[in-house]
């Protein structure tokens, strides 16, 4: 009998594609959930544009009037979008062309910050829907700091940051000590600290100790530039925020990969049960990760009233904290994936008010973008089905975040 193996028309294994087995790992998910993104926006940018509509109105007697109109507006949307994010090539010096850029460092602080809250949070197995309030409190306390006192520019400077990290761990910390006390549920407890700071900070604008002197508006006093972040160039609004943001990715990044509380964070976020048999203190890394992640945040805050806006006001935190949520999916709880997708939405939401402003094309499309950004982040397997990738059991935030309580 002839061995089947060695037939003429015996097939040898198929071999699996490597490209597509690379598109369908972490990376190449994160890259087509962008592509995804960026696909069905353009539908919206052609579908919101007055010359499209109006070529739709004839579009069965001329359908290509209809077709050249809407990648007209696509590609001129989106070139606005990139110019805003990154370079302006009709600047006259490079000063001026890289303004772009700066914009988009200058929105990416807070966010990263926020980001790497969040992010932390995420891999000791808490949800810190929080980040709002931890800005907030945050920036209350550097605001405070900054337009009270007068001291030396490098001492008020640091004093006001580490102000705003205190602000931040301590509403962190309410969070974390409720969780682990009492075994509360930070989503919950977060989302109503957030209401508090919300409206403690709208109350406190309404003292004389804090509402600048001769103003009805609720606003603080400017902060004294001795406790302002120095900015890089003159010309440019980014500031030294962003040396505090990077040098907080990478603390982070020591921190979970190379220091034994690190460990434990992400033994506890993994399996709980598993790391209290082994003799962890469960509710003590509930604590202390809640309160280095509320201090992150309270950095986040001290980048918006120190850096950017330069006094305090009820909308200071500007929704980063929100933000900050969507940005550590999209850098799946990695640090300096979190640097990443921080600077991609600081880039979306700079090159989204130049693409208003050129274009007419409404700034609600960026916002649409970012979230179908995470939406598709949170389904690989839809990413997957469309453009037939092999499973290879990773590559979504949800399939690879360990100890989520449910």
């Amino acid at each position: 009998m002839t061995d089947t193996a060695t037939k003429p028309d015996a097939q040898p294994a198929k071999q699996p594609n490597r490209l597509r087995t690379a598109m369908s790992g972490t990376a190449g998910i994160t890259f087509l959930s962008i592509v995804m993104a960026l696909v069905i926006g353009a539908i919206f940018i052609a579908l919101s544009d007055p010359a499209v509509q109006e070529a739709s109105s004839y579009f069965f007697s001329k359908p290509l009037d209809t077709i050249s109109a809407a990648w007209t507006a696509v590609v001129e949307a989106y070139k606005a979008l990139l110019t805003g994010m990154l370079f302006n090539p009709e600047a006259t010096s490079l000063v001026n062309a890289l303004k772009p850029l700066s914009e988009t460092i200058t929105m990416a602080t807070p966010l990263i910050l926020g980001g790497l809250s969040v992010a932390l949070a995420f891999r000791a197995g808490l949800f810190n829907i929080g980040a709002e309030g931890q800005i907030i409190l945050g920036a209350v306390f550097a605001s405070y700091i900054g337009f009270t006192f007068d001291l030396p520019v490098i001492v008020h400077l640091l004093l006001a940051v580490i102000g705003a990290f205190v602000g931040g761990a301590i509403w962190g910390g309410i969070a974390g000590f409720l969780k682990a006390k009492t075994g509360a549920h930070e989503v919950i407890t977060t989302i109503m600290l957030n209401w508090i700071a919300i409206y403690l900070v709208a109350w406190l604008l309404t003292k004389s100790w804090f509402l600048r002197p001769g103003r009805q508006d609720p606003i603080s006093p400017p902060v004294n530039p001795n406790a302002e972040y120095p900015t890089i160039i003159d010309q440019w609004r980014v500031h030294a925020g962003i040396l505090v943001a990077i040098a907080c990715a990478a603390g982070v990044a020591w921190l979970l990969d190379k220091s034994t509380l690190g460990f434990q964070f992400r033994a506890v976020g993994a399996n709980a049960s598993a790391a209290r048999t082994a003799g962890m203190n469960v509710s003590r890394m509930y604590l202390l990760v809640m309160l280095i992640a509320g201090g992150l945040a309270g950095l986040a805050g001290s980048a918006q009233v120190l850096g950017t806006e330069k006094s305090l006001s009820g909308g200071i935190s500007a929704g980063i904290g929100f933000d900050a949520i969507t940005v550590a999916l999209l850098g799946r709880a990695n640090p300096w994936g979190v640097v990443a997708a921080g600077l991609l939405f600081g880039g979306l939401r700079a090159g989204g008010l130049n693409m208003q402003t050129s274009t007419g094309t409404p700034i609600d499309i960026v916002l649409v973008i970012q979230a179908l950004i995470v939406l598709f982040i949170a389904a690989p397997p839809l990413v997957r089905s469309v453009f037939r990738l092999p499973e290879t059991g990773k590559g979504g935030f949800m399939e690879t975040a360990k100890g989520w309580n449910g």
